[in-house]
């Protein structure tokens, strides 16, 4: 897809997909198909919000830097929603920079267009506000399973919902990001992804990642994977976790 899609059912973002057609044809003279390159910074903290972004495929990864600059994900956006929740909650500031950290391309809508069809209680303010309950579901069970659960589990849950958000079987990754995502140092990325990689569950070389036994990783990974997905499908009616 290299257009902006001209209805709802057209829409691989499930968010813009749940919108009534006569308030998403309000919003389609203001949608602007891009391109989301890896490593793409589409929002830095205390910075100004120009536009909120709906991904068609890819991820984003929201990050919380520390002074020296370290930094942690502290949530992840694909095509259940949208980024960034900042808005919706009224802000134009954002809390934490997001960063494109796979590959894939969005939908964007400038932040002052938003804000204007979330004003009242509209289609677009109902949605986006259910979409947040879910995203602080995912947000906070994902603070408990990086407290609770093994590197391994933790892994095959993010493989699982990253895999979910690019509908491939394979997608780039690179061991920084995970890294990062696993709160590990590097080295460690590579011990964790062999380990599931000898199982026969993914084949992990030069920066991709390929899932091979979808079913096994689900078993691998700890529970938190299913209960945030049922959260999402409670919300949006969506199977993604």
């Amino acid at each position: 897809m290299k257009t902006v899609p001209q209805s709802p059912a057209e829409c691989t973002n499930i968010l813009l997909s749940l919108l009534p057609e006569k308030d998403y044809q309000a919003l389609l003279p203001y949608l602007e198909y891009v391109e989301t390159p890896m490593h793409t910074v589409l929002f830095e903290r205390n910075k100004p919000i120009h536009y909120a972004y709906f991904p068609l495929i890819g991820e984003h990864s929201i990050l919380a830097t520390m002074e020296n600059g370290a930094a942690v994900e502290v949530g992840t956006v694909g095509f259940e929603g949208f980024s960034t929740v900042d808005l919706i909650l009224g802000s134009g500031i954002a809390t934490e920079s997001t960063v494109c950290q796979i590959p894939g391309n969005a939908l964007r809508l400038p932040a002052g267009v938003f804000k204007e069809m979330t004003a009242g209680d509209t289609p677009l303010r109902r949605i986006t506000l259910r979409y947040l309950s879910a995203y602080l579901s995912q947000v906070s069970q994902s603070v408990a399973c990086n407290r609770l659960h093994a590197t391994e589990q933790r892994l095959a849950r993010w493989l699982l919902m990253s895999h979910d958000r690019m509908q491939q079987q394979e997608f780039q990754i690179t061991q920084e990001y995970l890294a990062m995502m696993l709160g590990v140092h590097r080295p460690s990325v590579s011990l964790v992804a062999t380990t599931l990689q000898r199982a026969g569950l993914i084949d992990y070389k030069r920066g991709r990642v390929k899932i091979i036994d979808r079913e096994g990783l689900e078993d691998a990974a700890c529970e938190c994977y299913g209960l945030v997905r049922a959260q999402f499908q409670r919300l949006l009616g969506s199977g993604f976790g």
